[in-house]
């Protein structure tokens, strides 16, 4: 039985434990209940260990994801390193170009990038102003808690399932 067919018939044997026009003895229909909340409780912890399950091998391959971008970040630096290295050695030599059968090796010029060296001598018209606005949740809640009414928020107290 799935679990939420469990929670039906539990709910259905306590409707017939609470009805008046029952004419099953109570006994018969507390020992119901006891056998289905025992089912219940065997299948979800066993729900609760497959989903351990989920989250270690989650776990697995957030390390594995880890491992392979260091990989990638320390790939990607070596070759910008060779890169560079042959760079370097062409503009040395005065060689602006190096012919092979698979790519040609050639210094060229960038196009003009902006450097701003100083950001407070740059004319306010070549500047943009960025106004990011957050709801400050620690001073809401404090608030709440003190009783003050705050027109679109309210405190809440839900519930999780905590497995020790």
């Amino acid at each position: 039985m799935k679990l939420y067919e469990i929670e039906r018939s539990y709910l259905h044997a306590l409707d017939m434990f609470t009805d008046p026009d029952n004419d099953i003895p109570p006994n018969v229909v507390a020992d119901t209940l006891e056998a289905i909340e025992g089912e219940f409780d065997v299948k979800a912890v066993n729900v609760i260990a497959y989903a351990r399950q989920l989250e270690a091998e989650a776990e697995a391959i957030k390390d594995a994801v880890e491992r392979m971008e260091r990989r990638r970040r320390a790939l990607e630096t070596r070759a910008g390193w060779l890169k560079h290295y042959v760079k370097t050695g062409m503009e040395t030599l005065g060689k602006a170009k190096i012919p092979c059968a698979w790519f040609v090796l050639a210094i060229q010029k960038n196009p003009a990038s902006v450097e701003v060296f100083d950001e407070a001598a740059i004319p306010d018209e070549y500047k943009t102003t960025v106004t990011e606005i957050r709801i400050d949740k620690s001073a809401l809640k404090k608030a709440l808690g003190e009783g003050l009414a705050v027109a679109g928020a309210a405190l809440r107290n839900g519930t999780r399932l905590a497995v020790r």
